[in-house]
């Protein structure tokens, strides 16, 4: 069946790229938006395509874009598109001729999302990175880690995913709203380490207070307080902990059997060290799932730190259905957030490289995809000219 997400009837054309631009056109597709992916006739080195979750729900065509013919089927589909994500370097779709003047001629409406890690502009334009230097640049690397040590390095949610994918995504649908009302698109140039700057925010507003340290390991969310970290439980597994409102923090100690004992005060941080060893020497004395039982349902801001498998099975997530069957029974998280009306949905398995090609220019009206898979400016996969059934078409 057709998705009827709540961007059912948007269409958006991604230049195939690796990490946060995949992703967030992913998750215009869980969303109910058609997603066309503009593949290299080359493929992609993901360890196997077909289970490259980024690219569920989507279509792909592969296209030469060194071929002027290649180059006239992205405009074409752009003329019939709303959206186009790509993630290249600065003035890279300018080369190939389909850069935002390009486009925006064709389609003066088109909404252009560029990903980029230092933005368009400025001095590090051009310079390659990764997700871990923008966080670093970005001023949030710096805050992550335990007091006396080195910082401490996340993996790359934090700087791609959240700084990177979440906000072109949100460029994309106020650009698109804004598009309903004048008739005319934009650019929206999304940089990680933009991104990763705003997402900080709240933390600046506390330095600017006077209620942050601009130290690691120090402050109340960041291990600083023995009242918002991980402890190790009597079998080598780990709880974390956020008890920070006081009638939390009380409920916590209660559970943790401490509540009869002489232990400093919640905000006496002179004894923090003291209250650590102490609560360290509680979460010793019993097992993980020990804890949870005790722990959960609660309100003393308690939790068990799982593992990517484990949390696939925890109750709560199984309840919820945090976590899903593809349609090859590969398990991965569920479209996000929830719609009370228009639902989103898995549209279908991960796209592989050429597999639609013949199939969304047909569609698309093109009278000419015989000749252009001969000339070579496109490329058809064998599965979809084998019958096979066609991966990642939406429905």
């Amino acid at each position: 069946m057709d998705s009827k997400g709540p961007l059912s009837g948007v269409r958006v054309i991604e230049l195939a790229g690796i990490g946060p631009g995949p992703f967030a056109a992913m998750l215009l597709a869980d969303l109910g938006a058609e997603v066309i992916r503009v593949d290299r006739p080359a493929g992609r080195s993901f360890p196997i395509p077909g289970k490259d979750l980024s690219n569920r729900g989507k279509r792909s065509i592969a296209v030469d874009l060194k071929q002027e013919r290649g180059k006239d089927v992205v405009l074409r589909l752009v003329e019939r598109s709303d959206v186009l994500i790509e993630g290249f370097r600065p003035g890279v779709t300018e080369r190939l001729g389909i850069g935002p003047g390009d486009c925006l001629a064709r389609n003066p409406a088109l909404v252009y999302g560029r990903m980029t890690g230092w933005g368009q502009e400025g001095p590090l334009a051009q310079s390659a990175g990764h997700d871990i230097g923008y966080i670093a640049v970005a001023g949030v690397l710096h805050a992550i880690g335990r007091a006396g040590g080195p910082p401490q390095v996340p993996i790359n949610l934090l700087g791609d995913f959240a700084g990177g994918s979440m906000y072109l995504v949100v460029g994309v649908l106020a650009a698109l709203i804004e598009a309903k009302t004048s008739g005319t698109g934009q650019v929206v140039d999304a940089a990680i380490v933009d991104g990763a700057a705003h997402l900080s925010t709240f933390v600046h507003a506390f330095l600017a207070a006077g209620a942050w340290r601009d130290e690691r390991g120090v402050n109340m969310l960041d291990t600083g307080a023995p009242w918002y970290d991980v402890y190790e439980t009597a079998d080598g597994e780990h709880m974390a902990v956020g008890a920070i409102e006081p009638q939390f923090y009380a409920e916590f100690v209660r559970r943790l059997g401490l509540a009869d004992q002489d232990l400093p005060t919640q905000h006496e941080t002179e004894r923090w060290p003291e209250l650590r060893e102490r609560f360290a020497a509680a979460f010793k004395s019993k097992t993980r799932a020990q804890w949870t039982e005790i722990f959960l349902p609660g309100d003393a801001c308690v939790a068990p730190v799982l593992s990517l498998t484990e949390a696939r099975a925890h109750p709560y997530n199984t309840a919820r259905e945090v976590f899903v069957p593809g349609a090859d029974g590969t398990p991965q998280p569920a479209p996000a957030p929830r719609f009370s009306r228009t639902p989103g949905a898995i549209g279908g398995p991960p796209a592989t490289c050429g597999a639609h090609t013949r199939e969304v220019l047909a569609e698309l009206g093109f009278t000419d995809a015989e000749e252009l898979i001969a000339a070579g400016a496109v490329v058809q996969s064998a599965a979809e000219s084998s019958g096979e059934p066609n991966p990642g078409r939406p429905g």
